[in-house]
């Protein structure tokens, strides 16, 4: 079939497999000329890894150290009448590439808030990888289902303690509007918490160390997003700030219930980016339009495999950790400093309908976003005939 892109709202429902490939192909690329990363680890696994910063952990981990990957995620497979997810054909195309270069490369294709899904990981990890030494939690869900009570839990985009007024960017009707949003109640700031915060990533630990399939001095990381004064109202501050914060207190129970394994467990802050999650974020697709433009600018900006590469080098396995005074890794500095977010917050008060494109680099927000779906990628023919189903293995 002939596959276009279909957007609707802040989503694309199709994906392009030979164009998820190059996109792939382009951050394998990126890894390989860096070099091979000292001190990294060697048997991995990814909880989220299909897509954005977790694929990128993938890639980096594979490219970068050589290391064995098992991966985890909840993709749609193709059809002969209906694409996938891009996460499947971004996991077609690591196999296929990670294999070629002898590297193990395995994914499990289900519910990560599971206890079967942790089971059945564990169980392949026992008998092709012995055990984990990173372990990355990356997953991004709108919904939990609670594997002890089978309470299914929604989360919410909501300010907390009052309500919330400001501008927004509809990408569907090319628009700057006013968007006012009430304040959560106390039953959906917590079952956001529920739904997005630490609790899932402490199971994952628990059930890994139980099992034995935990290796001593291994590392691990949940990814977060903290932002600045502009975001904060609907992300920091906000239902999404109340499960990130949770996520802090995960990683210090990390490091406690696993005291005995040395286990390093930190909060990775990484920076604003084109995501299939931020994209449905009221704010965050006009704060990164005009903050893509700012860094670009400046020539700071980087996208998820970049910013995971310094993860790896210049935290996660470096002596020099860019710790916060809560004990974060910080990746998120060429963002979030004040002289990059003055410049943000100006364009923020300047901008309106008529000075969008002007002021924003919408072009660049909206080429990423279609990359996320194997669109817009150099050198991929979108009018020719392709076959959509693509297998895995």
């Amino acid at each position: 079939m002939v596959i276009q892109p279909k957007i609707r709202g802040f989503i694309c429902t199709n994906a392009h497999p030979v164009g998820c490939a190059a996109h792939v192909q382009e951050q394998i690329d990126f890894i390989k000329r860096q070099g091979p990363i000292a001190d990294a680890p060697q048997r991995v696994l990814v909880i989220g890894c299909s897509t954005g910063y977790g694929l990128a952990s993938r890639i980096t981990s594979a490219f970068g150290a050589g290391a064995k990957t098992l991966g985890v995620c909840f993709e749609k497979e193709p059809s002969a009448k209906r694409t996938g997810t891009a996460g499947w054909y971004n996991t077609a195309a690591f196999h296929q590439a990670a294999r070629a270069e002898g590297l193990y490369a395995d994914t499990i294709n289900g519910d990560a808030f599971s206890d079967e899904v942790k089971a059945e990981t564990i169980a392949k990890i026992k008998a092709e990888m012995g055990k984990v030494d990173l372990v990355i939690y990356s997953l991004a869900s709108p919904k939990r289902k609670d594997p002890e009570s089978g309470v299914v839990y929604s989360s919410t985009l909501k300010p907390v303690g009052k309500a919330y007024t400001t501008k927004t960017y509809d990408t569907d009707k090319d628009l700057i509007k006013e968007i006012s949003l009430e304040p959560a109640t106390d039953e959906e700031i917590a079952d956001t918490v529920k739904v997005m915060g630490g609790e899932d990533w402490e199971r994952w630990l628990a059930a890994l160390a139980d099992a034995g399939v935990l290796a001593d001095n291994a590392k691990t990381t949940a990814y977060t997003y903290i932002g600045k004064e502009l975001t904060w109202p609907i992300y920091g501050h906000a239902t999404i700030g109340k499960a990130k914060e949770d996520l802090d207190r995960a990683a210090a129970g990390i490091r406690g219930e696993h005291r005995e394994l040395n286990i390093e467990a930190y909060v990775s802050s990484l920076k604003a980016l084109v995501t299939q999650a931020s994209s449905a974020i009221p704010v965050m697709p006009l704060y990164i339009s005009l903050i893509y433009g700012v860094m670009k600018e400046e020539g700071t900006h980087e996208g998820c495999i970049e910013q995971i590469y310094r993860l790896f080098t210049e935290a996660l396995y470096a002596d020099d950790q860019p710790l916060d005074a809560a004990g974060r890794l910080r990746m998120d500095g060429k963002e979030t400093n004040e002289a990059t977010q003055a410049k943000v917050k100006e364009l923020w008060d300047q901008v309106k309908q008529d000075n969008f494109h002007q002021l924003a680099d919408y072009e660049g927000y909206h080429a990423d976003f279609l990359k996320l779906f194997g669109f817009g990628i150099a050198g991929v023919d979108y009018d020719a005939d392709v076959d959509p189903e693509v297998p895995w293995s």
